[in-house]
């Protein structure tokens, strides 16, 4: 489609802020931290920095200055400076990505954006890689991870409730183990509580591996008492001796195990062919027979350390 007439792709000119087209506002993150220091800035000096997007004959498509429009909404700036960043918007979010660093658009941003790419503009990764100057990798990563997001951490990402780098760092690898659901209940329970990085990855190691008692405490947003225990905790692990790292060692990965073997067990039609079932009956009546003392050797131990 052709520019407006009025205003050739680049030049800044004024616009109505309440004509802009918000279609993509769904790809950007919002961070009420930021917004609210950006609302500071702007009620002293305005809006600076121009909007930018894509300018169509018909309309004009905002891809970048979400933050600033919500917070000239607030302030009742009813005009503000815009560029169009190319003549489609193919071509715009391309201009986005191959201009904004990491820190300009998260990995999150990113994704979306090559999504509306692949999906919404039909690309394909390789073309995307190509026209990015970027890696087929670097791109199928960004897909993966977008994939990978149910709508529950999706929404509490975005809107800003939970925080991505938590999510990423801390969440990720408990997924892959726990699975969806539960990192679902745990970001709805923790979603807009405002928790320090350190607090939420202390809470996600004790919903995740701790009784069920303490995941129960997390589910009803009850967070002072896991809180309070996880202080108690030794900052640094190795004050224990040798043998006591192999036991806590042991008991993490018996956790894990027992996890697994749950999950698969729940899919009995993958688990029907003889050889399996004949394996399988020998082994569970094995731990079948020891389960009662490595039950009372459990209870033992977790007396003896509470």
């Amino acid at each position: 489609m052709n520019s407006h007439p009025d205003n050739p792709s680049g030049s800044v000119v004024m616009v109505e802020l309440s004509q802009l087209d918000l279609r993509y506002e769904g790809c950007r993150l919002k961070s009420p931290a930021a917004e609210g220091r950006l609302l500071a800035a702007m009620a002293q000096s305005g809006i600076r920095e121009p909007l930018q997007g894509v300018e169509l004959s018909s309309t004009r498509i905002l891809l970048n200055g979400f933050k600033r429009l919500r917070c000239a909404r607030k302030l009742h700036i009813h005009t503000g400076p815009f560029v169009s960043l190319a003549a489609d918007e193919a071509s715009g979010i391309v201009c986005l990505l191959r201009v904004a660093n990491d820190h300009a658009l998260s990995l999150l941003e990113q994704a979306r954006f090559l999504d509306e790419l692949k999906a919404g503009c039909g690309l394909s990764v390789a073309e995307i890689a190509q026209q990015l100057s970027r890696s087929k990798a670097w791109v199928s990563l960004r897909l993966g991870v977008l994939t990978e997001l149910s709508s529950v951490v999706r929404a509490a990402l975005f809107d800003g409730s939970f925080p991505v780098y938590s999510y990423l760092y801390t969440l990720r690898p408990f997924r892959r183990l726990n699975g969806a659901q539960a990192v679902d209940e745990f970001v709805t329970a923790l979603r807009g509580k405002k928790l320090s990085a350190r607090q939420i990855q202390q809470l996600a190691h004790g919903f995740f591996r701790g009784p069920e008692s303490f995941r129960e405490q997390i589910r009803r947003g009850h967070l002072a008492l896991p809180l309070q225990q996880l202080k108690e905790l030794p900052e640094d692990p190795d004050g224990c001796s040798e043998f006591e790292r192999l036991v806590v060692a042991d008991l993490e990965q018996a956790q894990k195990v027992l996890i697994r073997l749950m999950t698969k067990s729940a899919e009995p039609s993958r688990l029907s062919s003889r050889p399996f079932r004949a394996q399988a009956h020998l082994l569970c009546a094995g731990l079948l027979s020891r389960l009662p003392a490595f039950t009372k050797t459990l209870r033992q131990l977790h007396d003896h350390c509470g």
